[in-house]
């Protein structure tokens, strides 16, 4: 009797959308009039095959945008959740005089406002901003950040000499990508956006690790000091694990927050330039609201929505600790001992 409000509230707004997105992703509503009509044709799996399977500019653009989105998340998540541990380690010594300042300073750009931080952004990494002013002084040239396609990697490739793609490379792979083209890494304009993802998250999870680090006993680290531990064995090895359930919500946000990134694509670059910044939710936006493909926008919602699923399962697969691992995968044959 208690709970039922909550379910219906659930119901109503979370469950009912969702099963009205999954009709829409199977059908070819084009966004006029309801998505139940005589006239919208059921599809099938049609949307998601130009998606997943197709050779066409839909499967390429997936493609494009999930290898952008893959290099994001394999950059953001460990940089923000290093710093957000060493902001918040540095944070919690005793002696350390004006914390109050110092956790309200760090945490200020996780409240600021998505638009106005990449705006802000958009004038530093400007071809006359801040950044480019700050590396001329080390007579460095520093790039039209967000107007410049270049991947990364290639640019370290081309370093050592190898400024073509290979012929194992060369050919159409995954999604219509050429293998070169994965290894392109994070495109300049992408990696502007890795570095404000940092700045702006890294905030929040250092409260979170503050919390678990306030609730740790002192005795286990004393302990660990009389032994004749240094700091950082008493950090890696005492310290550390017991951070683990804690580390694990913090990867586990941080790695929807990545997959999920939209805003500061749209306020920004809008996929640009050469859509090395397109992402899958800035994908499906485009798709529906844009092109009016209101079944391919929703399929592959769908589809981010499993990548999601999958790279959370299988996180926590491997930071779940020995013990807490299904009996199924510990059970081993016992032998028979002979009297």
């Amino acid at each position: 009797m208690f709970v039922t409000p909550t379910v219906l509230v659930l119901g109503i707004f979370l469950l009912v959308p969702v099963l009205m997105a999954a009709w829409v992703s199977l059908s070819d509503w084009t966004g006029r009039g309801s998505p139940f009509a005589g006239s919208v044709q059921f599809v099938g799996a049609k949307n998601y095959g130009d998606v997943l399977g197709g050779q066409g500019l839909g499967a390429r653009d997936f493609g494009t945008a999930v290898r952008n989105n893959l290099y994001y998340v394999l950059l953001v998540v460990p940089l923000q959740t290093a710093l957000a541990l060493a902001l918040a380690v540095l944070i919690s010594r005793r002696g350390l005089r004006g914390r109050g300042f110092f956790r309200t300073a760090f945490y200020f750009p996780s409240v600021t406002s998505s638009v106005a931080i990449t705006v802000l952004w958009l004038f530093l990494f400007s071809a006359s901003g801040a950044v480019n002013r700050v590396l001329s002084f080390l007579s460095i040239n520093g790039p039209n950040w967000f107007q410049d396609p270049r991947g990364v990697l290639h640019l370290l490739f081309g370093v050592v000499g190898v400024d073509q793609a290979p012929a194992a490379l060369g050919s159409p792979g995954l999604f219509g990508i050429s293998g070169w083209e994965w290894l392109a890494g994070p495109s300049v304009a992408m990696s502007a956006f890795i570095l404000m993802a940092v700045f702006t998250t890294s905030g929040t999870f250092m409260l979170l690790f503050i919390a678990a680090l306030q609730n740790l006993s002192d005795e286990v680290d004393e302990a660990a000091m009389v032994d004749g531990a240094n700091a950082w064995q008493r950090f890696w090895f005492v310290t550390l694990p017991q951070l683990r359930p804690t580390l694990f919500t913090v990867l586990t946000l941080g790695l929807i927050g990545t997959w999920q990134v939209f805003d500061q694509i749209y306020t920004g670059t809008q996929g640009g330039p050469a859509k090395t910044t397109l992402t899958p939710a800035y994908l499906s936006y485009e798709a529906a609201f844009n092109n009016q493909q209101w079944g391919r926008g929703a399929a592959i919602a769908f589809v981010l929505f499993a990548i999601i699923v999958v790279l959370t399962l299988l996180q926590r697969w491997v930071m779940a600790e020995r013990g807490d691992r299904p009996a199924r995968a510990r059970r081993r044959p016992r032998r028979e001992v002979q009297p």
